[in-house]
């Protein structure tokens, strides 16, 4: 288990930082050339490690019984994850032994996948069960023929896939229990938005942008540049506070409670937040699609202490709708015009200070494991 810091603690230095009005901050300035975020090369190193570290692919939510299924592109490679009949979630690689046809899209329910080409069918952990008229394929070995896996793991209420030899442990490394298994899904959604999908993760490392970029959203309940930044292997926490947190200053230490007075927005390695807002949570997946294309994955969870009504479901649909409405569209624009600014070419490298902490853990970690990856690939 990472080595966060309790409630409590989160509390006491955040009121220690509206006392002396400080943040968090970093040792560290970087320095992240602008080419990494146009590069055709360096996307396709990306994918590589994609595709070599474990990546959570969804919430282990989204498959709640035997049967059910999400069939997506990750890191470029079509992937179908399903919950076998013994409860155990399997990824394979989305195509028909047969002729290659994707046998799903999507999501859904099922109890075998059936190709659309040729009725060839698999079982749920993969095997070939039927090959219409099989004897015109008298030499096809069934053992051999069922749908190629990928590594799938279930681990703090999410659900991992690794597609190649893992290089190195990404998001696992010390990953605490993220979702408890009374937390519902309530929506899915998902969009292609024209930026780099790095940009769209720096967006929501820091909070130095709040008061200019949030002026009328965000900021007139929160603050500007006050933040607690914790970074655990390869991922990172960010708390940001409500300016409400001040009520909890006239309780005594063990009656203060957290929630609903700051946002936690867990950035786990690389391209997944998980912010715990006020009255609802949400996982965001940032699937690369080109040097300047990604497709954003949202699912909308309600919190841990939410009992399930109706009433708590329309809490959290209300906290929902604002921050998507309001303070997410403002973050997409200005991800967007940073995007569309990287062709004025006016600079070589984005300066990543010391209230940008996470985002410079951020870069660090990656560069570090495009290196590894890069020696393995030249032999070094």
């Amino acid at each position: 288990m990472p080595k966060l810091l309790s409630d409590a603690e989160v509390i006491e230095r955040v009121f220690r930082h509206i006392d002396n009005k400080t943040t968090d901050r970093g040792d560290d300035v970087w320095r992240e050339p602008v080419e990494n975020y146009r590069s055709q090369e360096r996307f396709a190193a990306e994918l590589r490690m994609l595709r070599r570290l474990p990546v959570p692919f969804c919430p282990s939510a989204a498959l709640p019984d035997a049967g059910s299924y999400i069939a997506r592109t990750a890191a470029g490679t079509p992937l179908i994850v399903v919950r076998g009949q013994d409860g155990v979630v399997r990824a394979f690689r989305n195509a028909c032994r047969h002729r290659g046809r994707q046998l799903a899209e999507g999501n859904g329910c099922t109890k075998a996948f059936v190709c659309g080409y040729h009725g060839w069918a698999y079982r749920l952990d993969g095997r070939l069960q039927h090959i219409p008229h099989d004897e015109g394929f008298p030499h096809v070995d069934r053992e051999t023929h069922g749908l190629v896996p990928v590594t799938a793991e279930e681990r703090g209420g999410l659900v991992f896939v690794t597609q190649e030899e893992r290089i190195a442990d990404g998001a696992l490394s010390e990953l605490p229990e993220l979702f408890a298994k009374n937390q519902e899904i309530f929506y899915r959604n998902e969009g292609v938005e024209e930026f780099n999908w790095k940009l769209n993760m720096e967006a929501a490392m820091e909070g130095y942008h709040i008061r200019a970029t949030h002026t009328e959203t965000f900021y007139p309940y929160g603050f500007d540049n006050l933040n607690v930044v914790e970074t655990f292997g390869a991922n990172s926490r960010i708390t940001f506070p409500f300016r409400r947190i001040e009520d909890l200053r006239e309780l005594p230490a063990k009656e203060r409670r957290i929630d609903g007075m700051v946002t936690y927005a867990y950035l786990l390695f690389p391209n997944i937040l998980i912010a715990v807002l006020s009255s609802h949570t949400v996982m965001s997946i940032a699937e690369p699609l080109s040097p300047s294309r990604t497709r954003l994955i949202a699912y909308g969870l309600t919190n841990r202490d939410s009992d399930g009504s109706a009433e708590a479901i329309e809490r959290a649909e209300r906290d929902a709708d604002f921050v998507k409405n309001f303070g997410a569209t403002e973050d997409i624009a200005a991800t967007r015009s940073i995007q569309a600014g990287l062709a004025s070419e006016a600079n070589t490298h984005f300066t990543y200070g010391y209230f940008e902490k996470a985002i410079v853990h951020y870069h660090k970690t990656m560069t570090e494991i495009l290196d590894k990856l890069e020696a393995g690939r030249s032999g070094t």
